[in-house]
């Protein structure tokens, strides 16, 4: 395949992803929006690399996966905490986190 198909399936990934980032309100969607954008950032890493042939993608998009699996399970605990403390995981009432 085309290094210009790679790009824009992780265009098309990424501006789904900012597009739910910003008009969704629940929680859970809002986090699935946010690993589409890492997940566009992954493609975009791995396909440059291997266009040249380097490794040097392909191990930094791995970093960013173990960095996505930290943020996944950071988000799920503060959605988790909402959801006990309002019945809602709607993000219009995440003001109940400020300190």
């Amino acid at each position: 395949m085309l290094l210009n198909q790679f790009l824009i399936l992780s265009a098309v990934l990424f501006c789904l992803g900012v597009y739910g980032v910003l008009a969704r309100k629940n929680g859970m969607l809002v986090l699935m929006s946010v690993e589409l954008i890492l997940n566009a950032v992954n493609i975009n890493l791995v396909a440059f690399g291997a266009f040249r042939t380097d490794v040097g993608g392909s191990v930094f998009a791995l970093f960013t996966i173990a960095v996505a699996a930290a943020e996944v399970g950071i988000g799920l605990a503060i959605v988790l905490l909402m959801y006990r403390n309002r019945r809602s995981i709607d993000l219009t009432q995440a003001d109940l986190l400020k300190g």
